[in-house]
């Protein structure tokens, strides 16, 4: 279920809601359920751009009109396909990382239905994010997906993930985010397709390298040794 209880804040909940996940998250980056009430408090104005963008393209009018989840009663084909297919290699990052799909918070601060979709939407799709950029789920790739989304979705907590994550880096791995990996995200998610707008799931029988074409994906660079 997208929300199963939705709850209605003011303003100022809102805020208190906002800054109490945000030191929360600070203290244990673990808790999924503070980054997400984060990134729900404060990215409505973010959610509604998406939602529009999605409004405009016809993938994403069928994504909003079909409201696909991400969870394994609607995914799990993805484990038979062949091995060159994405659907394929999700499902290898997924297993490889005894991942499962059903494990997302319900989104409980959006105002409507429709933003409460794109919302869960985008939570969801972060795992097709990590598969076709080939990132990591180290502290170094998460920080550097949250660029790629923040470049894609303009999500203040995509920001204030990076700032955290990078805070908590030590120097050997700040040297090698800022040198390496930080450029590329900022290229990657300016140069790729508008990520929202796909309907990952029709893509699964599709080969991986075909779809990182399609969609402009650049992928992660190789850490040097």
């Amino acid at each position: 279920m997208i929300g199963r209880a939705r709850i209605k804040l003011s303003p100022w909940q809102q805020a208190a809601v906002a800054v109490g996940s945000a030191v929360g998250a600070l203290f244990d980056p673990r808790r999924a359920d503070l980054i997400a009430a984060l990134g729900e408090t404060t990215g409505k104005p973010a959610f509604e751009r998406v939602l529009e963008r999605m409004k405009r393209s016809p993938e994403g009018r069928a994504v909003l009109h079909e409201r696909p989840r991400v969870i394994s009663a609607k995914v799990g084909h993805a484990w038979d396909l062949p091995e060159n297919t994405f659907g394929a290699a999700y499902a290898r990052f997924m297993g490889s990382r005894n991942f499962s799909p059903d494990d997302r918070p319900p989104v409980r601060f959006m105002d409507t239905d429709e933003l409460a979709y794109v919302a869960m939407r985008a939570r969801e799709v972060h795992d097709f994010w990590h598969t076709l950029f080939g990132l990591p789920t180290n502290l170094i790739g998460e920080s550097a997906l949250k660029v790629i989304e923040f470049e894609q979705m303009y999500l203040p907590m995509c920001l204030l993930s990076v700032v955290g994550g990078t805070a908590r880096f030590n120097e050997k791995q700040r040297t090698l985010f800022f040198q390496h990996y930080f450029p590329w995200a900022v290229k990657a998610g300016m140069q790729c397709t508008d990520l929202m707008c796909v309907y990952y799931e029709q893509h699964f029988h599709e080969d991986l390298e075909d779809v990182r074409r399609k969609w402009g994906i650049i992928q992660a660079p190789t850490a040097p040794k």
